[in-house]
C-alpha cells in the first residue's frame, strides 16, 4: 500500500504515517525538497524543542534531548543545512539518538502547513482523509478463507473506527466461520487503539480488558476494552495465529502484544520494531511539523510495554517464511482436534502436499 497523498493538515499526517507509511520514521510521500533558509531553520528548532518540553511523555528525556540539539547548534552542525529534507531528516536523527524512540519524527511540506492546534485529528479532519483512506480500503488489505478452512485477513494500519468499522466488520465477519485465524500484520505500521480493540473484540467472547494508555499533557489514563461488535465473532478457543516482521510498528505491536499476554493466540515471524508511545503532530512552523509522542501504552497484566523492545514472536521464522509456517502449525492443531472425517482427511492431504 503505497503512500500517494500530501500531508492533509498537522494531526492527520502523523495518523497517515502511523497507519499506513512504509516505514515507522517513513514521510507520507517523498515531497519535493526547497531551501531553508537559516532564519527558518532556527525557527524550526526552538518550535520542535519546545514542542518537545511541552508534550514528550518523559519530561526528564524531553530536557536531554533539549540540550543534546542546542549543543548541536552551538556548535554549528546545522549551519551548512539549506535543503529541508537533509534539514528534517538530521533533526529527526539527533532527537532520536537521544531518545531511541522511533515515533519522534520531523516532516516538511514546501505547500505549507495549515494552521491548527497540536493534536488528534478532529472529525472534520477525518471526514477530509475519508475519500482516500477509502482507496486504500481503511487499512484491510485481504480477507479470505483458505484452504482446510483457515480464515486469513492482511491489516495494513488501523484507521478510526469512525472511518473503517464497517470494513473492519465486513473483513472479521468473513473469518467468522474459520477452523483457525491468521491476522498478518508483516506490514501493519500501526494506527488508532480504538480500531485495535474493535477488531481485537471480535477473537473474544466476552469483555476483556486490553490495554492502558497514560498521556503526560492531561495526567489521565485512559482504559481500552473489548466491546460489542456486529455481526459472529470467531472468538471462542479456536487457533489465532498473528504475523510479525521488524516493519511490525506501533498499533500492529499493541495488537500483537494484547495477544500474547493474553495467551488468544501464537505469534509467527520476527521480533517487532518496538514503538509504544502514541504521537500528536505540531505545527513548528510555516513548512514543517513534528509528530512527539505524548503517551504510553500500560499492559494490565505486564504493567509495561514493547517500546525499544518489541514484540518477541513465539515461533521465530523470517518474515517471508511465516505465513507458511502459521498455515502449517494451523493445519497441524485442527487435525488434533476435529473430530471430522471429512475435514481431518483434508487436513493430512494439505500437510501433506506441504511437506
Amino acid at each position: 500500500m503505497k503512500l500517494v497523498t500530501p500531508i492533509l493538515h498537522t494531526a492527520l499526517a502523523v495518523l497517515v504515517t502511523a497507519c499506513l507509511a512504509p516505514s515507522a520514521s517513513a514521510q507520507p510521500m517523498e515531497r519535493p525538497d526547497f531551501e531553508v533558509t537559516p532564519e527558518e531553520r532556527d525557527a524550526v528548532i526552538d518550535a520542535a524543542l519546545k514542542a518537545i518540553g511541552d508534550n514528550y511523555v518523559f519530561p526528564e528525556m524531553a530536557a536531554k534531548m533539549q540540550q543534546a540539539v542546542r549543543a548541536r547548534v552551538e556548535s554549528g552542525e546545522y549551519g551548512a543545512i539549506t535543503s529541508a529534507k537533509a534539514f528534517a531528516e538530521k533533526l529527526t536523527k539527533d532527537l532520536q539518538e537521544v531518545s531511541r524512540d522511533k515515533h519522534l519524527h520531523v516532516m516538511y511540506d514546501a505547500n505549507g502547513v495549515p494552521d491548527r492546534p497540536g493534536g488528534p485529528p478532529t472529525g472534520e479532519d477525518l471526514e477530509r482523509a475519508r475519500g482516500w483512506l477509502q482507496r486504500v480500503n481503511f487499512g484491510f488489505e485481504k480477507a479470505e478463507r483458505l484452504p482446510g478452512n483457515i480464515g486469513y485477513v492482511e491489516i495494513r494500519g488501523f484507521v478510526p473506527p469512525r472511518l473503517g468499522a464497517e470494513t473492519a466488520t465486513a473483513a472479521m465477519n468473513f473469518v467468522a466461520h474459520a477452523d483457525a485465524l491468521i491476522v498478518d500484520l508483516r506490514r501493519n505500521n500501526g494506527g488508532e487503539p480504538a480500531m485495535i480493540a474493535y477488531v481485537l473484540s471480535y477473537l473474544f467472547d466476552e469483555a476483556i480488558h486490553l490495554n492502558d494508555i497514560y498521556e503526560r499533557p492531561t495526567g489521565k489514563t485512559q482504559q481500552w476494552w473489548t466491546s460489542q461488535v456486529p455481526g459472529p465473532r470467531y472468538g471462542g478457543s479456536r487457533p489465532v495465529y498473528v504475523l510479525t516482521s521488524t516493519q511490525t510498528f506501533s498499533g500492529g505491536e499493541e495488537f500483537a502484544y494484547n495477544v500474547k499476554t493474553l495467551e488468544r493466540g501464537t505469534i509467527v515471524g520476527e521480533t517487532t520494531g518496538g514503538g509504544a508511545h502514541p504521537t500528536n503532530a505540531h505545527k513548528i512552523g510555516d513548512r514543517f511539523l513534528i509528530g512527539v509522542p505524548f503517551a504510553r501504552a500500560i499492559n494490565p497484566i505486564t504493567g509495561t510495554n514493547w517500546e525499544g523492545t518489541g514484540v518477541t514472536p513465539d515461533v521465530d521464522v523470517p518474515a517471508d517464511k511465516a505465513l507458511d509456517t502459521a498455515v502449517r502449525l494451523a493445519l497441524e492443531q485442527m487435525l488434533e482436534t476435529t473430530t471430522d472425517p471429512r475435514a481431518k482427511q483434508e487436513i493430512q492431504k494439505l500437510l501433506s502436499k506441504g511437506s
